[in-house]
This record gives C-alpha cells, structure tokens and sequence, in this order.
C-alpha cells in the first residue's frame, strides 16, 4: 500500500488503525545507492525500557508509541553503556554523537567541538552526504549544536530548572508543597509553552519545510521529558491516581550499599524522595512519571502525523530510544547512576522501507548503534573512529556483534550481563552482585554468595576484565574476590 495515496485519510485514524496499514512482513535493511532515505530520529530522556505499553507497561497509555513498534521492529534488548558522569545523558550523548564506546568518548568529550568542527560527528557526516539537518530540544553535548545542524531551535539544557520544594516530596505526612502542572514552579512551563510541545512544534515547521525539498532530511528531536521535574498539564494527571499505581516488585525502602556506590543522600536523583523510600512516595513519583511520558506520546503523534502530512513517510526511517532508564523506586533508588536494568536498558523501536512490522529482535544491542545504522543509510562508510555498529544485519537476520553487555558508573560500578546472567561490582563496597536474568527478570536474587555459584561469578568477573581492556577502561578489578 502506498501511504501518499491515503495521507488525508490516514491522519484522522487511530493510532492502531494507523498501525495496520503500515504493516508489512517483508524485512530488510538495504537501500540502493540512488536512494538516501530521510531519517527521524525521536530521543526521550529517563526512559526506562517498560514504560511504553506494547512494550510492557501495561500501566501507561502511549497509542502513538505502540502504534510505531506495531509498524516496526522493537529492539528488546537495548542499552547505554554507563556514563563518566553523574549526569549520565551527557556520556550517552557524547556516545550518540561521537561514535565512540564511554571511556574513548570520555577522552574527547572535552574536545567536542573541536571534533564537531572536523567533521567526526554524526549530523556532520550527514550534512557532507547532502543531508539538510534539523535540530530541537535537549542538547547536553559541548560541541555547538547551532554549528552541528543547519537548522536547530531552542536547544535545551540537561534538564528544566528545578526548585528545591521539587525535592524529598511528599512529606511523611502526605504533605505536598509542589505541583506536576502549575507554571509558577518554572520547570517544563518555563517560556510559557510546555517544552515537549515545543518539540512538536518545531518539528512541525521542519516537516512543513522539507516536503518541498528535495534533499534528503536528518531530524534530531530531542525531548526533555520525561526527565525531572516531572511536569504535565493536569489532564495527564489525572489519569493516573497515585493511589492506583502500582509499587514495583522490587522496591526497597533503602539500597544497601547505595553510599559506595554513589547513589547515597547528597545524589541530586536520589534526593527527589524522602529516605527511606515509601510506597506513597514512590506512587506519586511514578504517576507523575507516567503523566509526562503519556503527554509526550501526544506530541510523538503530532510529529509522525506531520510526517505523514509532509508526503516524505514512505523513504523515511524513524527511530525512537531514550538514552538511559531511571529507577523511580526500583531497587530503593530513584535516579539512573546505576547497572540495573531499569537504568541501563531503554526503548528502542525502529520503522522504516521494508523494515518488518509488529517485529521484535531480542539481540542485545547498545542504543548508539543508531548512529552508525544511519550513517550506512545514507551510504556514508563507517568512520574508522566509529565503534558502534550498524543495525542493518540485525534486521536482516544477524546475530549481535557483541558477546557481552558491558556497564560502567565513575570508578564505583562495572557490570556484565549474558543473556542468562548479570554480574555487577562495586569496588569500594567491596561487593559483587550476580542476577540470574533469564529467572529473575528483575534482579531482586543476589546469587553472588552461594558457593555454588563461585564458578560463573569468577568467569564473569574475568571477562569484564577482558572487556576493559577493549573499553579502555582503567579501572583496576583484579582484586576484587580476594
């Protein structure tokens, strides 16, 4: 079915209808070389790997998300690598835009502009492939965004002003002195337009633009939200009571070695809830979290219906990730600085040509491998200094390139997960913690202590070893079991 025969039609469909029609089993990553399709790339902030519905949040309301991983394939297995940083989007997007694994990126994060200006980023290959390049929203890297993209508008920092009523809320007594959706708190409302709707609408005008251009286009649509403080009109609100949400499974009211590991009490994330963590607290955090992920889903609608409305959808690939998860309660922690799941795995669904619908591909893979993917799209040869891989093979068939899953957090973490085990160090505590992932979903079973498991901890801990050679990772593990 061709879409520019049913655009008008399309746009007042619901979005599993809208889902239907973009259905096809045919999959494969190729374009010709006459082709250079157009690339969309949608990027949320905190967002863990479950928060979409058809991706297993079955609390949260998000029709054009589902809609997209109905008309696509869904990477189940996704993850950032860790971060340099307690401000751990700033090493995922250093990632993002650098090609290069943490501690490389590490390297020349300080440099960024100096990179940007020689043409070893990722909007830039584009540009020189004959890319027109679009930019809004959340930034958070040194090089200039204004340089790296023809067009960028209201670049956003790491995250909307916080006020300190925002933080150790609700009181012990239910008490609450802040509010997700009254402006005077400043935060997303700051300019007066909720700043997802300003995504939107920025991405509105481009698309407005480019359909009467024939180069070929590269959007970078980077939301704030739903990183904190957690703000959404009222009517997002009210849909998800407090009092109805549910407490995860593995909620802890403290994590015990949360101090060594760097997520104790003077952590910015950590302090949004009072110590120890309540189930009231981490029922008002999550519905607010799930408020500010339903109200950018709405925008996230308004961007693919502008796509359609653009004539550009059948030669565009669109991509959605987040650059890291958040905890929320999870494991008694509520940021994103450490190696569990919640925080290290996100979402990530692709559509595009003939890439297969209603799909999911449970190959791990790292959230930056979008960078190289697009890059082989626009038949630009993968730089020498790329160290992530492309998706195509994937999509075709392929196993992962990587064996292993690899997590860093400062000097104070490292993991390795398998496809059946997790194995996390924390260094200063000193403490190993191993999770059979393929039982235990949830990480909530240390099985590190159990003599029985001495084997698998200690072959673990001498790959992750391995691995930080490949990383150029320096910190020193070896001593860790003795």
């Amino acid at each position: 079915m061709q879409l520019s025969r049913f655009a008008t039609a399309i746009t007042s469909l619901t979005p599993l209808l809208l889902a239907s029609l973009f259905a096809t089993k045919h999959c494969s990553g190729a374009t010709t070389e006459s082709e250079q399709p157009n690339i969309l790339f949608i990027f949320a902030d905190d967002q863990c790997f479950n928060t979409i519905r058809a991706l297993g949040g079955d609390e949260l309301e998000t029709p054009n998300l589902d809609a997209l991983a109905k008309r696509g394939t869904t990477f189940t297995h996704a993850y950032n690598m860790g971060s340099w940083s307690g401000a751990v989007c700033i090493a995922s997007r250093t990632m993002l835009n650098s090609g290069r694994f943490v501690w490389n990126a590490n390297a020349i994060h300080g440099q960024s502009e100096k990179e940007r200006s020689q043409g070893r980023w990722w909007s830039e290959y584009l540009k020189r492939a004959g890319y027109r390049t679009y930019m809004t929203g959340k930034w958070h890297c040194r090089a200039s965004a204004e340089k790296a993209f023809d067009v960028a508008r209201d670049i956003r920092p790491g995250m909307p002003k916080a006020v300190e009523l925002g933080y150790n809320r609700p009181s012990p007594d239910g008490s609450d002195p802040w509010s997700p959706s009254d402006p005077k708190f400043g935060g997303f409302w700051e300019g007066g337009t909720h700043w997802s709707e300003v995504v939107a609408n920025h991405a509105e005008d481009f698309l407005n633009e480019a359909k009467d251009d024939q180069s070929p286009f590269f959007m970078y649509l980077a939301f704030n939200a739903p990183h904190d403080p957690r703000q959404a009109p009222q009517s997002f609100i009210d849909r998800y009571p407090a009092d109805r949400i549910a407490i995860p499974e593995n909620f802890q009211p403290l994590y015990p070695f949360a101090d060594a590991i760097g997520c104790g009490k003077s952590l910015r994330d950590e302090r949004l809830a009072p110590f120890p963590r309540t189930s009231k607290a981490v029922q008002v955090h999550r519905s607010e979290y799930y408020a500010l992920i339903t109200h950018m889903d709405a925008q996230i609608g308004r961007i693919l219906s502008a796509l359609e409305k653009s004539g550009k959808a059948d030669n565009t690939w669109i991509f959605f990730t987040a650059d890291h998860g958040l905890a929320v309660g999870q494991h008694g922690l509520f940021g994103k600085q450490n190696m569990y799941d919640h925080s290290v795995r996100v979402p990530f669904i692709v559509s595009g040509p003939n890439v297969e619908a209603d799909a999911s591909i449970n190959e791990p893979i790292y959230l930056q491998d979008i960078m190289p993917t697009t890059l082989e799209l626009a038949h630009v040869k993968k730089p020498e200094h790329v160290e992530f891989n492309s998706l195509l093979p994937l999509l075709d068939g392929k196993k992962s390139p990587y064996e292993y899953i690899y997590g860093c957090y400062l000097q104070k973490q490292r993991s390795i997960r398998t496809k059946t085990h997790k194995l996390i160090v924390y260094p200063e505590a000193p403490q190993v913690r191993l999770y059979n992932i393929a039982e235990d979903p949830l990480e909530m079973h240390d099985l590190a202590k159990d003599p029985a498991n001495a084997s698998i901890v200690d072959e673990l801990l001498e790959n992750l070893i391995a691995l930080q050679n490949e990383m150029h990772d320096e910190l020193d593990l070896t001593g860790i079991r003795k």
